[in-house]
């Protein structure tokens, strides 16, 4: 099929491009590259630079290139600037994605797959997190991804959209081959902070609280590789056929992994000591978060190719070690 990536420059929708290659597919990109970088789309694939709230260039875009099913990775994602600067969350993810939600009507494309998020939950009342649970954000961030789910389902009854989402934990890693990697900026997430740590680029890692009710202490988080993430979004379009369509997926590998054993796992695979700067907890942060993919995997057959922290830090070290400026363009 022809898929419009929007978003596809950026970490998560470049290995999603590149999955779908790998499927047969035809991706075609569209991205403002704010954040994305024009070196992870793959060679030969279509560009299209402009920003997803503007409902005529996405129609064009829609129409030029015949697309069959929109992607959405294009969110703004940063928890505590979302609490900072809520108004730039709620014009992007809500106001941006209604745009672009409004132009695939005007189109008639009526597939979508959302990038959303387990900050949905919030602080969840039970563990591992399945689908059903109460949703309840306690960031801007989480927020906004909620209501695109709530106006999703109103469009599904409305006009027969069909859509999947997938809420996803934490996205870690590299593709396979090193090509693409996570080149964020600024860069909030654990593994690569750690591993500039590692390799001397920053003095230090801030570990945000060691007195959770945890085995070590510190925060428990579900990491989740990247391309494993993509292949769930594909292995979803066989039952997007269906008019009026309402998927939801939670997207995790089920095990949950302190912060100190992630530190631990990059010592590992760098071979190099990581300094640490003991910290209070951040607020907000729940001691533990970890996913119930047993839909995910019972309806698309989706398997986790990347089951353990040592072999998702693996490939994040590798494109890292060889990509020592990331992509080199910022």
């Amino acid at each position: 099929m022809n898929v419009l990536v929007v978003g596809g420059a950026g970490y998560i929708g470049s290995h999603c491009v590149r999955q779908l290659l790998a499927a047969g597919h035809r991706p075609v990109v569209l991205d403002n590259l704010v954040y994305g970088h024009r070196a992870a789309i793959p060679a030969g694939i279509t560009l299209h630079e402009g920003n997803l709230g503007d409902e005529a260039f996405v129609g064009a875009v829609l129409r030029q290139e015949k697309i069959d099913v929109v992607m959405h990775f294009a969110a703004y994602c940063y928890v505590g600037e979302s609490v900072t600067a809520p108004l730039k969350y709620y014009f992007n993810n809500v106001v941006a994605t209604l745009h672009l939600l409004n132009a695939m009507v005007d189109a008639g494309v009526k597939k979508f797959v959302f990038s959303s998020t387990c900050a949905t939950f919030g602080v969840p009342a039970t563990l591992p997190i399945h689908e059903n649970l109460p949703q309840a954000p306690i960031n801007p961030y989480g927020q906004t991804k909620l209501d695109i789910e709530q106006a999703l389902k109103a469009l599904a009854h409305a006009n027969g959209l069909s859509f999947a989402v997938f809420r996803y934990f934490n996205a870690a890693g590299a593709s396979e081959d090193g090509a693409i990697g996570e080149d964020h900026s600024p860069e909030t997430h654990l593994i690569p902070v750690a591993i500039d740590v590692a390799v001397g680029k920053r003095p230090r890692l801030q570990l945000f609280g060691t007195d959770y009710p945890t085995p070590d202490g510190t925060c428990l988080r579900d990491y989740v590789h990247v391309d494993d993430l993509s292949r769930a979004h594909i292995a979803a379009f066989d039952r997007l056929n269906a008019p009026g369509a309402q998927l939801f997926y939670n997207l995790g590998t089920g095990k949950p992994t302190s912060n100190r054993a992630v530190i631990r796992a990059i010592e590992k695979a760098t071979g190099r000591p990581i300094t640490l700067l003991e910290s209070p907890r951040r607020p907000g942060d729940p001691p533990a978060l970890f996913a119930d993919s047993t839909k995910a995997q019972r309806e698309l057959g989706w398997q986790v190719r990347f089951p353990d922290i040592d072999s998702i830090v693996a490939t994040a070290w590798k494109w890292h070690s060889s990509h020592p400026n990331g992509f080199g363009d910022r």
